[in-house]
């Protein structure tokens, strides 16, 4: 077998009905419940938004950060389609899996947070359309990046259920999917910061900058190579398989490249725009910016050495801070560091949380139903069960 050839992924198997699934159903069964209650009588009655804070945390963490952290699939497929590394293909289906549900539930996110929730499909209605608008260009990628991962993943169940015609047929067109699915995801998620941006002054001046769609974007490609890390240890361990350190090892050190890149021009620009003394003065922004700051950089230290990349606690650990340190640049500059004026203040109220809560669980119990029940991971290094 060559670097570049790999055995056909396979299904896990094993019951569905367990205690992780189980306590993610009665979550998402919470969530469901209070979402009834919102989309009947509105906003209001289940979050703590208002006129100074009109998005909450089903924005920032479900939209948000949520996008960021599903850029797995994204970054994988880039490493391997576009830089020709082969060796990861392994990955790619895991990677994109996480994605397609992360982005897929990031979209429900949006939804929930509209106020004329019915009005969604005005969105995909010329007429209503604004080119010049940042929010439009983000709802309208992402929407199609979601279309475009269902279809590159499409393959996964025409494999269990014997199309290997239509598989056929897909794939010779597959090419055109995959470079969209590169170009998506790039331009969204540089917008995202962008609308930074375009709030100017309303944002503290530790994360005004005009680089803010580059942070974004080096950011999303990071954190994705830091779920893949996170959510291999995870499995590895949570289901007794083998973990793939011959892939992780060399695709940590690609990561550290994109965070190397981030924190020179992260930090480089806080000092060339003169707003770095802020960061000493004592307040929450100057903390949150410190607490960020050293998320991003402690992975350095952690698995900068080839020998330190071989340890797989070394990994996990470093994706957390990464994720964590990703969420804390989108937390800082849409909630911490957002400038709304006197007489506003905002915590999200418990419905809220319960939403998020239940948003993750029901992508909890989709990636463990598909890996379970279809050809997802590796065959080769699965565990016997």
């Amino acid at each position: 077998m060559t670097r570049h050839e790999h055995a056909a992924p396979a299904s896990l198997g094993g019951n569905l009905l367990n205690p992780a699934t189980i306590v993610c159903a009665v979550l998402a069964a919470v969530m469901l419940a209070i979402l009834l209650v919102r989309f009947i009588y509105g906003l209001g009655l289940v979050t703590n938004l208002n006129d100074g804070y009109p998005w909450g945390i089903w924005i920032v963490f479900d939209v948000v950060i949520g996008s960021a952290l599903a850029c797995g699939g994204f970054s994988v497929a880039m490493l391997v389609y576009i830089f020709n590394r082969g060796e990861y293909h392994p990955l790619v289906r895991p990677a994109l899996l996480a994605s397609l549900f992360g982005y897929t539930l990031a979209g429900a996110g949006v939804i929930m947070d509209l106020g004329r929730w019915w009005n969604t499909w005005h969105i995909f209605w010329p007429g209503y359309a604004n080119p010049n608008s940042v929010m439009f260009e983000v709802a309208v990628c992402i929407s199609l990046y979601i279309v475009v991962m269902w279809i590159e993943f499409s393959p996964t169940f025409m494999e269990k259920f014997g199309k290997a015609e239509a598989k056929r047929k897909l794939n010779k067109v597959m090419f055109i999917f995959i470079a969209l699915g590169t170009v998506l995801p790039m331009m969204h998620q540089s917008s995202l910061g962008t609308m930074l941006v375009v709030m100017g002054v309303q944002i503290h001046p530790l994360w005004r900058t005009p680089l803010e769609p580059a942070l974004y974007l080096l950011t999303a490609i990071t954190m994705g190579y830091a779920v893949v890390l996170f959510e291999s240890c995870l499995a590895s361990s949570a289901l007794t398989r083998k973990i793939e350190m011959h892939l992780l090892t060399p695709l940590s050190k690609v990561m550290l490249g994109f965070l190397v890149a981030y924190l020179l021009v992260r930090l480089g620009d806080v000092a060339v725009r003169g707003a770095l003394p802020l960061a000493f003065v004592p307040s929450l922004e100057a903390a949150m910016f410190w607490l960020e700051t050293t998320c991003f950089m402690a992975p350095l230290f952690l698995i900068g050495r080839e020998s330190q990349r071989r340890n797989p606690g070394r990994l996990f650990l470093a994706g957390i801070l990464l994720m964590l340190g990703g969420a804390l640049l989108r937390i800082d500059g849409f909630l911490i560091g957002y400038e709304t004026g006197d007489g506003f203040n905002y915590f999200p109220a418990l419905p809220e949380i319960l939403v998020t809560v239940g948003l993750f669980s029901l992508e909890v119990i989709g990636y463990i139903v598909v890996t379970r029940r279809f050809p997802v991971l590796p065959r080769d290094v699965q565990a016997v069960h």
